[in-house]
């Protein structure tokens, strides 16, 4: 990993430019490979801040931060139980040969230096430096002014910082990165706490509108307005001529106004497609909501969004990251049930691999791609291998279980209290999963299984017990995505296998005013967000922010 600085607009990455090195962090428990380290040995991304901030927002001082070194690595990150910090070092660096990396800087003197300062370096021998050197964008040295002045040249930038704080910048484990610059151009619902608010924020948006075109937004959430689900009658009013399609905050519902219901073709004799479910009258006529797959009906008839949007969707999504201190995501893509395969590969293409060759990527990003494309990946990286460049980089591939909690589509042993009967839905056939599993792992591709319900994660776990006896132990860092409601033994299996939970502690207070309702209050205080234990049994945690489902997007949050 790289220690990288994010100052009006530069970054600047740990290394001395004598040779390539491999993370040495606990999780990726490997040693650099020229068996020296790097300047400040085990390194982390960061981004400036100031104290100002720090205290405003977290009570914390120069001194406080002087006096307890590991409070922002340890505290911060582990306080999971208040959801207080939303990101933390994505688990994705894969094990194998360190690239070259050829943009080492070379030369003797700095661009830049940062002086009287106050740099969290990450390091637990050396955990504060006060200056720093920049070159090529790579920290050259951290330590005292002195130590920095032989770095200083005629042409050397200094900049005076007066106390600011240097901290580690947020690695994001799970966003969706062009989605979330998208979402930040459409309907805004998130936070909407009444019904009339939500009703006025779609009309506000039908007004910009042409009649045909669609209008599109997300983030809503029926537990804030006291759990009514929005349905089609709620916008035909406001809405006559113009198809409308808004998703949940978990992006595993939507609802549609009648108008778009009618485009894709919906009527009471159209059947529940598999993994998915049409929510009803009592007539049987659907009421404008749509569950997991059954989505994929009204999404098939809205129109691709341009390449033009999309582009310009990742360049927001970037600024929008690097102003709350992300300097890398691990994208999941703009996959999920009842969406085409095909999305996340057009942009590689299309949106990454452009922004790449025209210079304009500004963040880091690990990206994964669908299951059922898994060989596909595989050819990738035979021809290019998993760093395609300085800022993109392959992980692996990505795949449902199940749903949500707040759809009820989460699947879980009891049934849901609110809905009995209602187990949860299981997205895809088991041995389906396995075999494409299977495959994947023989590859040596990262696999990671979305799965939120206690039965779907008991699911995996039995699952990944079947991988390891057939194609045998290996560092493979399967992760589960969101292992948010866990069975009693289910924390320690975790660290059976090394698997990684990649886990979302903002969901938490998502789901705190529902998950009572949902699955009773005693099942969700016994289950849910297991962070300590999951700990305790030896599990890697990655922490992410499922950014847009979770918005705003606020990596730092007390």
């Amino acid at each position: 990993m790289v220690l990288r600085v994010g100052i009006s607009g530069r970054r600047v990455e740990l290394g001395r430019g004598h040779g390539s090195w491999r993370c040495a962090c606990a999780v990726c428990r490997t040693d650099d490979r020229q068996g020296r380290g790097a300047e400040l040995g085990r390194a982390v991304e960061c981004t400036i801040s100031g104290v100002r901030f720090l205290q405003s927002q977290y009570g914390f001082s120069k001194d406080s931060l002087t006096q307890q070194p590991t409070m922002l690595a340890q505290s911060a990150l582990l306080a999971a139980g208040a959801a207080a910090l939303a990101v933390v070092a994505a688990v994705f660096l894969l094990p194998g040969p360190a690239p070259h990396l050829p943009w080492a800087p070379r030369g003797r003197f700095a661009d830049m230096i940062l002086a009287n300062a106050t740099i969290y370096t990450a390091d637990p021998v050396r955990p504060f430096g006060v200056a720093m050197a920049v070159r090529g964008g790579r920290v050259l040295h951290v330590g005292t002014y002195d130590s920095v002045k032989e770095f200083r040249g005629k042409h050397t930038y200094e900049r005076n910082l007066s106390g600011n704080v240097v901290l580690p910048g947020f690695i994001d484990s799970h966003v969706h990165l062009i989605d979330g610059g998208l979402q930040l151009a459409r309907v805004p619902l998130r936070g909407v706490k009444s019904k009339d608010v939500f009703i006025s924020r779609v009309k506000e948006a039908v007004r910009d509108k042409h009649p045909g075109q669609w209008v599109r937004g997300g983030g809503w959430n029926n537990d804030f307005w006291g759990g009514d689900f929005p349905v089609a009658a709620w916008l035909d009013d406001i809405s006559p001529d113009n198809p409308v399609w808004l998703t949940r905050m978990d992006g595993h519902m939507g609802v549609a106004n009648s108008l778009a219901i009618k485009i894709a073709g919906i009527d009471k004799n159209t059947n529940d497609p598999v993994g998915g479910t049409i929510v009803r009258t009592t007539e049987r006529e659907p009421n404008g909501l749509l569950v997991d797959a059954a989505m994929k009906l009204v999404l098939d008839v809205i129109p691709d969004v341009s390449l033009t949007e999309r582009r310009e969707a990742l360049l927001r999504a970037s600024r929008h990251a690097l102003m709350r201190g992300v300097t890398t995501v691990v994208d999941v893509g703009s996959y999920f049930p009842g969406m085409s395969e095909k999305q996340p590969w057009q942009d590689f293409s299309d949106i990454y691999q452009w922004a790449q060759s025209m210079g304009k990527m500004m963040i880091r990003v690990c990206l994964f791609f669908p299951l059922p494309t898994w060989s596909r990946v595989c050819d990738l990286i035979h021809e290019k291998g998993r760093l395609l460049s300085e800022w993109i980089h392959v992980g692996g591939v990505k795949a449902f279980l199940d749903g949500s909690l707040g759809s009820s589509s989460a699947l879980f042993y009891e049934s849901y209290k609110d809905d009995l009967g209602s187990f949860g839905l299981q997205l895809i056939d088991m041995d389906v999963l396995l075999n494409a599993t299977l495959e994947s792992d023989k590859s040596g591709l990262q696999v990671a299984i979305h799965a939120i319900g206690d039965k779907a994660n008991d699911m995996l776990l039995d699952m990944l017990d079947e991988v390891v006896n057939l194609n045998g132990m290996r560092d493979r860092r399967f992760r589960i995505e969101h292992a948010q409601h866990l069975a009693p033994s289910a924390a320690k299996r975790f660290g059976e296998h090394n698997t990684i939970a990649s886990v979302q502690p903002d969901h938490l207070l998502d789901d705190a005013d529902s998950a009572g309702k949902k699955i009773g209050v005693e099942r969700a205080e016994r289950s849910s967000y297991l962070f300590r234990s999951l700990l305790a049994g030896g599990t890697h945690l990655a922490f992410g922010s499922d950014w847009p489902i979770s918005i705003p997007y606020k990596p730092l949050k007390l």
